[in-house]
């Protein structure tokens, strides 16, 4: 599969989160929630590193448990409500470079994600690859044509685009939203960017079945049921599916 070898999987995972008290570690159909990505990274067979980037010590026991690395603790700079994904990405690859660790290729995975597995690791880092991207990420149509929205001004209801009011459906270019669920990229491309999503960015498109937001507790109970409802088609028990 090319060089993706030389990759770093980074799962991040700070402990404050105020909608769900320790969402990254709340048991998802028995189990942390965050050692679905981890096993999946690992399973991936693709990554030199399988590390977490976290700032409590709860979540790193955890972690190290599942087998990832914790060989550093997250800033608190890079551990408030302000941070980006992107500042904490940052702060790993300039604290492996601090060690004269660097990586070519590497893979940002939420650790609410159950629904990444190792199959679609392979393929997004593969696609980066041999496609030549600077980011490759999972993405899902929208439910219903975004172009036909309705916007309220003054208690008024109005299309947004007009222009598109009478037109069907299937006749509109299908919009896709990002899954939250991870970013393989090229290092080079963010560090001279400084961000993961560029204007080559390529894709793996996924099904609403293997995506939910999590943000809230009927968030997570429907994520349990579309995880059980996979597990149930595939016809097997928590293999943390590929």
């Amino acid at each position: 599969m090319g060089d993706e070898k030389n990759a770093i999987a980074i799962i991040t995972a700070r402990g404050g989160s105020k909608r769900i008290p320790h969402k990254n570690i709340k048991e998802f159909c028995g189990r942390p929630i965050i050692e679905y990505s981890i096993e999946a990274a690992k399973k991936a067979g693709i990554f030199q590193t399988v590390m977490v980037s976290t700032d409590d010590e709860r979540i790193a026991e955890i972690a190290r448990n599942s087998g990832a690395e914790v060989p550093f603790m997250r800033s608190e700079k890079t551990s408030n409500d302000y941070a980006v994904t992107a500042d904490v990405i940052g702060e790993v690859l300039n604290c492996y470079a601090q060690q004269d660790i660097y990586f070519e290729n590497a893979c940002c995975i939420y650790p609410t994600a159950p629904f990444v597995t190792a199959d679609k690791l392979k393929n997004a880092m593969e696609i980066l690859v041999t496609e030549n991207r600077d980011c490759v990420m999972p993405v899902v149509p929208f439910s219903f044509p975004p172009l036909r929205g309705l916007v309220m001004n003054d208690g008024k209801l109005s299309y947004k685009w007009e222009q598109y009011a009478l037109t069907r459906s299937q006749d509109l270019e299908e919009i896709y939203h990002d899954c939250g669920q991870f970013y393989a990229f090229r290092v080079e491309s963010f560090w001279k960017s400084g961000k993961l999503v560029t204007e080559n960015t390529g894709a793996i498109i996924l099904s609403e079945m293997e995506v939910q937001d999590i943000d809230n507790e009927v968030d997570w109970k429907l994520a349990e049921l579309k995880y059980k409802l996979m597990q149930e088609k595939d016809g097997r028990q928590d293999e943390n599916w590929q």
